[in-house]
């Protein structure tokens, strides 16, 4: 079908569709559905638990910052 074939609303799906499409292909996740190394599961595992810093909200309430 050409464009000037096109409804209204039929070209304002295709344009939807394209975008969209075009969108995933630059912002999509290369890695998705990648397995982790083992070392990298670990060393997140060890990240996740290990003891955490000033929260930021506590920082912007010291510095007369209002959060």
């Amino acid at each position: 079908m050409k464009v000037s074939e096109m409804s209204v609303e039929e070209l304002k799906q295709l344009i939807d569709q394209v975008v969209e499409q075009k969108l995933e292909e630059i912002l999509g996740d290369p890695d998705w559905g990648m397995e982790l190394k083992e070392e990298v599961k670990e060393r997140l595992r060890r990240t996740s638990k290990a003891e955490r810093g000033i929260p930021a909200s506590e920082v912007a309430k010291r510095s007369g910052l209002v959060w």
